[in-house]
This record gives structure tokens, sequence and C-alpha cells, in this order.
């Protein structure tokens, strides 16, 4: 069973996500520039959104760093090594997982990892406490050995032996394997959002597939329902401090800006959800989270200088047995107001034509059930006759209660 999530959300104007150079995203489609808000940027929004109001308790989130040694070293510690102790054990323990990590713990990307995760692993290097300290010798000798330029003679190595086991260290080939094993569980655990958005890991030594989690949820780069121009505000500021008399501003600048109505989809995969998860409550709560939060969450690119604080207009939410749909062809051709009309009310318009469409020429979906919450029901044409019109929590209590089935509630 897969959820869908269609929004329509326009957005006074803003500068929710720039590129490196500052400017608002954008790409062209259907032939003419439009406004662009990334993937990660809405995700992000999210994930926060999860935090801020509370809708997953902490322990139930995941946390993504690069900066993951240190964090360990603080759970040593409050474990009750010291901190020479802890410090030496967690980077003995990163190299040993071979995940791309340095000495330190700290990794060339960042890496998604669940608050139990890192908990068994915390008590995992405490239970091994004396045989990482004994490796933590073994390395410096090794890497003594290496400056002296006494090395051992290479190792042969097979042909089933793959390029990341070629690099290990040799004390790191020689832990033994129950202890890697323990170690690994750092990758175990669930977290609602690291379900959700899954992670991968790209290096990683042999049989440890494993650590990768599959996402249940694609998110789609919102995009402007009409063609988009770029605009600049030309900004000045005032010295409070400076002489009487003098004028002329103490700093100026522009910045760039755009204001657009914006098409959003996001989908999940429940069965994914679940084998995620692990249990049917823990999934139900991450749909009630995701669909909440996906409504609630602004990116917060200049928000204090814009306070594009814009919610959405139009939620649809479809349950279907199979396949998925984004809606983001309804507007290949520019959407433009008509006279006396606007353009969410015309974006709105070509979503219920071109539902209309897809409908007529490939059936309606499987097993399908539509919810909608919007300003506007008189604008949605063929979704209004289809869908149950709702206020915006009943419709996320009604999806949310179709989508128990899937999780065998």
């Amino acid at each position: 069973m897969n959820l869908e999530l269609h929004i329509l959300q326009s957005y006074a104007p803003s500068n929710l996500n720039r590129d490196d150079t500052g400017s608002p995203k954008d790409c062209q489609f259907g032939g003419v520039r439009r406004a662009r808000i990334s993937s990660q940027c809405l995700k992000r929004s999210v994930r926060t959104r999860f935090q801020q109001n509370g809708l997953i308790t902490e322990g139930r989130l995941g946390v993504r760093s690069r900066s993951l040694g240190g964090e360990v070293a603080r759970l040593l510690v409050g474990l009750g090594l010291s901190e020479v102790e802890a410090s030496k054990a967690s980077s003995v323990a990163f190299q040993i997982l071979e995940a791309g990590l340095d000495e330190q713990g700290d990794s060339k990307v960042l890496i998604f990892l669940s608050r139990p995760g890192l908990d068994s692993f915390a008590r995992a290097c405490v239970k091994n406490r004396e045989e990482l300290l004994r490796l933590e010798i073994e390395m410096k000798n090794e890497i003594e050995m290496k400056k002296k330029g006494k090395n051992k003679p290479k190792e042969s190595v097979t042909e089933e032996d793959d390029d990341e086991s070629k690099k290990a260290p040799g004390w790191v080939k020689a832990a033994p394997k129950k202890l890697k094993d323990e170690l690994d569980v750092i990758f175990k655990g669930s977290a609602v959002d690291l379900a959700l958005f899954g992670r991968m890991v790209a290096k990683q030594p042999k049989n440890r597939d494993s650590r990768g989690v599959v996402a249940a949820t694609q998110v789609a780069h919102a995009l402007s329902t009409h063609k988009v121009d770029l605009e600049f505000d030309f900004y000045t500021a005032v010295d409070d401090l400076r002489p009487e008399g003098e004028t002329g501003a103490a700093m100026m600048g522009t910045v760039e800006y755009n204001a657009a109505c914006f098409y959003r989809y996001a989908n999940i995969d429940l069965g994914q959800l679940r084998d995620n998860l692990g249990t049917a409550a823990l999934a139900r709560e991450a749909v009630e989270a995701f669909l909440t939060a996906s409504i609630e969450a602004v990116p917060s690119g200049k928000q204090n200088s814009m306070a594009a604080q814009n919610p959405p207009s139009l939620v649809l939410v479809v349950l279907r047995k199979s396949g998925l749909w984004s809606l983001a062809n309804a507007f290949l051709k520019p959407v433009r107001a008509a006279v006396g009309g606007d353009l969410m009310t015309a974006s709105m318009a070509a979503l219920g034509d071109y539902w209309g469409k897809l409908t007529a020429m490939y059936g309606a979906p499987d097993g399908a059930w539509l919810g909608v919450a919007t300003l506007h029901p008189d604008s949605l044409g063929d979704l209004a006759r289809e869908g149950e019109v709702k206020t915006v929590p009943a419709l996320v209590r009604a999806a949310v209660e179709h989508c128990s089935g899937s999780f065998g509630v």
C-alpha cells in the first residue's frame, strides 16, 4: 500500500532555498523557468518539525552527523570510562567498523544513525573496553613501524577480498570477528526519520550490506506551477552612531528572491516503513508525524528578513494498493491567473483537470482512497467529487486510520 501527499502552497516574496551563489533555486520545466525548493531542504524542514513540535519523542529520532566520535566518547564517560579511555576506545571502535571514518570517528560524509544504535554501541565499547585499549596499542605500534620504514611484507590478497578490506590496517584485520559483530550494533535500532528517509553507507567492508536502510519515503523537489522571474531587493543599513549631519548608508547590497505557488509531492511505501520500524504502532506514529510535519514545515532560508510563513492552500492524500502518480505534469503548461482569479485557484483547477484525465486514461487507482483539505473546494473539479473534503487535522486522522490495515492494526 502506498500513501501519496500532494500539496499546493503559495509563498510570499522569499528565498527559502538558496544555491551556491545565494540565489533562490530554480529549474527549467515545461520550457519555462520555475522556482524550486530541493527535496533535501524539504526533508530537513520535516525532520526539524518532528523535534520542534514533539511529533516524535527524542529517543525515536535519528542522529545525522559527521562528528560521531566525540558523541560516543561523551556516552562512554557517562558509562564510567575516563576521558582518556573513552577517547581511545571510541577512536579504535570506529576504525574497526571500516565505515569511512577517521581516527577521531569523524566521517567524510554525514552518517545517519538511530539513538538506540548509538547507545548500544557505547555499551558494546564498555563491555569490550580491555580489547579496544589493547588494539589501540597495536594501532600505535603499527603506525610507529610504518614511520620507521619497518613495515611487514605485504599480505597476499585473495580475489574475493574487496577494495576496502585491502586498505584496512593490519591491526583492524586482526581484530576478533566477535568484536566486529558486537560493534556493528551501531547500525541497528530503529528511528522514525531514519526509516522514512533511509541510509546508505557508501564505504563498508564485505558482508555489511545490512548497514543500509531502504528509504520508505520519496520526496520530490517542489516546483512552481507557473513561470517565475528572479527579482532583486536593494537594501541599505544606516549607522546609528554616525555624526550628526552626515548622510549616506553604512552598508548596501542586494538580495535575490521570488514569489511562487509551489506543487509539492511525496509518497510513503507503507510496507517498507513497517519493515524498517518493526512495529505497527511505530509505523502508524511515523505516518501521522510525517503528514503533520510535511503540512506544517516551512524552510527557514531568509525567513528573518522575509517571514514567508504561508500554510498550504491544498492538501491531497491518496492511498492506493499499487502504483504512484506525481501530478507535476498538471503544470507542464504553466498556469496563468484568469481574470478576477489568482494563481492558486488556477493551479487547483489544473490539478483537478489532470487527475480527471489520468483516471480517464488509466482508470481509478486500485483500492484508492482520497482525502482533501483546501481553502477553495469549488476549484477542485474531479477531485472534489472523488475525495472526502475535510479539515487538515481530520484529514490526517482519516489517512492514518486508512493506513492501519497495511500495518496489521
